[in-house]
């Protein structure tokens, strides 16, 4: 027994060692891996088919809370913990995307929302069974001033007893307020943050809405649960607040969790949106030694994005500039879904020149120069320093220590000349068109480049060129591979692969009949994919399209769409006159389609019946192969030889047989 105890004893200082809120250096970069209403894009089918790509960059991605809300939801209104059925897609699915994830060293965080949930009613909590044991929430559980004392009125007329405590943090209106005084709250948060990390392979937590309970409450649970990677939401644009809040997460005087640095934020939005770079000198955690290990920093997120619904506090220009002052700086960075879909080739090269330069979470940084019109300054990586200069790169010129490996629009990244290593300006990644790479040799040495292009490793009799030249990257799969050539000794070799390929947009054609409903006219509601398939009439109900054509004969309202990429889809909502009644969601349409209306409803909504009407069949010779008309699968992949399926010829959807 004195062994078992011993083990035990070991392990629980193990974990209470592994709960430290976050690494120290820490080289690692965060992808938050959605944005508001990104249902299609975040699904976790669609994220897991991303994976290869995201594991150069990212070693962390956030997805969205992942547990069963009871409808469509982002998952702030979380109503279930242990049943992980959620509008990005099943259980199984999240599993094997947390799991293929890993597989390739990205760890998932997990959305973690406990200061609220979501009741059936006024009180009502589900009661949930895991592993032989039932969890449920009581009335008991909220807090007394839930809803500015609305819950307890109701409650006082009903004969129901909350909790006798007040809310720990600030209220919040939306749902009920939980009292992490309660045994029964701990308890159940407890189990549930074991879930996730032990059962669902999660590797951390990102905290929702953290100032609305206690941080002493979330350090009890880091230290009970001890993930390794820990982040709470505390909205704030004052450093002293938002350090305050993780030394009330300490447990045994160690913080239990990092924090957004929201003060970085707000000091990045400063500086862009009043067009003064010299903003960003002011104060954030990132800047505080003492605390820059725990900070998480971002430059944009879901809430303060502008959406379509609303203008939030979004950065209003300088994308570029901002990502590339979040990524040369210490702390951990959290790139933002939508700028990586918007500027994928910029970001993963800021990253690789992070990477390479050894760029963590505590690392020094010095300001070369802070004035109005730009921003310079260096960071002490782990194998060399990287300085990053923001705003009117004419303003500023480095010495000639300083070598470029990146530059865009109000930015741009040196090495310095000691790096010794050859550069290649172009990220691994999947392009839609022929590319061109920049080579350059950044050292003080006098260095030829040696170069492959079939992922061999370059030597002294491999093809040679000067310092700036650039390769062209053809349609299909390179691997191009390069190092600096000094006497007859090959060094400093970099490589980087490329799936290019020959994609061009396409209109696809939808066709609605309504013969079942009797509808005399329809509206098309349109969302989704690129986000550039919003209807005209940006109010609901949409378009009213009163275009038709007779097939089979039978009338369809037709209207026609770009798909614009391989990962472009339209969502479809269709209705009649001022928008009801309406059909349910359809989802993921990259190809002509025709959409019988059913009589048939789901939750008030009528369904839609897919028809085969006016798919084409054909019959591949060589000749057709020779023509003109591109042939595409329906991933929007060219294709030379086209087998037994589905592909779009001319923006037309053709069966092979």
């Amino acid at each position: 027994m004195k062994k078992f105890y011993t083990t035990l004893f070991a392990l629980a200082m193990t974990m209470t060692a592994m709960a430290q809120g976050w690494p120290a250096n820490y080289q690692g970069v965060m992808l938050q891996g959605f944005y508001w209403d990104s249902f299609d894009a975040t699904r976790w089918t669609n994220l897991e088919s991303q994976v290869d790509e995201l594991s150069q960059y990212f070693s962390l991605v956030w997805i969205p809370q992942s547990g069963n809300c009871g409808h469509l939801s982002m998952g702030y209104d979380d109503y279930y913990w242990f049943d992980q059925n959620s509008s990005f897609g099943t259980e199984a699915e999240l599993r094997s995307l947390i799991s293929t994830f890993k597989a390739k060293g990205i760890g998932t965080i997990a959305d973690v929302v406990v200061n609220h949930r979501n009741t059936n009613g006024w009180v009502t909590f589900p009661k949930e069974t895991y592993n032989g044991v039932t969890y449920q929430l009581l009335p008991s559980d909220i807090c007394a001033n839930d809803d500015n004392g609305k819950t307890k009125t109701w409650a006082d007329a009903n004969g129901i007893q909350l909790s006798p405590n007040n809310d720990t943090g600030e209220g919040w209106d939306g749902m009920r307020d939980l009292d992490h005084k309660s045994a029964n709250v701990q308890e159940n948060v407890k189990a549930y943050l074991h879930y996730l990390l032990e059962d669902l392979g999660y590797t951390g937590f990102r905290y929702d809405m953290v100032k609305g309970f206690g941080a002493t409450y979330l350090g009890l649970y880091n230290e009970d649960a001890a993930p390794q990677f820990s982040v709470g939401e505390y909205w704030d644009g004052n450093k002293s607040a938002v350090e305050n809040w993780l030394n009330g997460t300490k447990k045994n005087s160690t913080i239990q969790s990092a924090a957004f640095d929201f003060p970085f934020r707000y000091t990045v939005r400063d500086a862009i949106n009043n067009n003064n770079w010299g903003k960003l000198s002011n104060t954030s955690v990132m800047a505080d030694a003492a605390y820059r290990r725990y900070a998480v920093t971002f430059v944009e997120n879901h809430d303060t994005e502008k959406r379509s619904n609303a203008d939030q506090d979004p950065i209003k220009r300088d994308t570029l500039a901002a990502n590339a002052y979040l990524l040369a700086m210490p702390g951990t960075p959290c790139v933002f879904l939508k700028h990586w879909l918007d500027c994928k080739k910029d970001i993963a090269q800021m990253i690789n020149v992070r990477q390479f330069a050894g760029i963590h979470n505590e690392s020094e940084y010095s300001k070369f120069e802070s004035a109005t019109t730009h921003y310079a300054v260096r960071t002490k990586g782990a194998h060399c320093d990287l300085l990053c200069v923001v705003g009117d790169l004419t303003k500023y010129t480095p010495t000639n220590r300083w070598i470029k490996v990146a530059e865009g629009y109000h930015y741009s990244y040196f090495l310095p000349n000691d790096a010794n290593t050859a550069w290649i300006d172009l990220p691994s990644g999947e392009y839609l068109s022929e590319q061109t790479a920049t080579l350059t040799a950044v050292t003080n040495e006098n260095a030829q480049i040696v170069y492959t292009t079939d992922g061999s490793t370059p030597t002294a009799s491999s093809t040679k060129v000067s310092s700036g030249t650039k390769i062209t990257i053809p349609i299909g799969t390179t691997t191009l591979t390069a190092g600096l050539l000094v006497g007859n000794t090959v060094s400093g070799i970099v490589s980087r692969s490329y799936n290019i390929i020959d994609f061009q947009p396409y209109d696809i054609t939808i066709y609605v009949n309504t013969d079942q409903v009797g509808w005399s006219n329809v509206n098309f509601w349109t969302w989704g994919g690129d986000g550039s398939h919003s209807p005209n009439n940006k109010d609901w109900p949409g378009d009213k399209v009163s275009t038709t054509v007779e097939k089979d004969g039978k009338q369809w309202f037709t209207n026609t769409y770009t798909i614009n990429s391989p990962t472009d889809v339209v969502n479809f909502v269709f209705s009649t006159g001022s928008g009801s009644p309406q059909t349910v969601d359809i989802n993921n349409i990259r190809e002509d389609t025709f959409f019988e209306i059913s009589t048939e409803t789901e939750g008030g909504k009528n369904k839609v019946n897919v028809v085969s009407t006016g798919i084409e069949e054909l019959r591949m010779t060589n000749d057709d192969i020779r023509m003109d008309d591109a042939i595409y699968d329906l991933q929007g992949r060219r294709v030379t030889n086209p087998t037994h399926g589905i592909y779009i010829r001319g923006g037309k959807k053709f069966i092979v047989r």
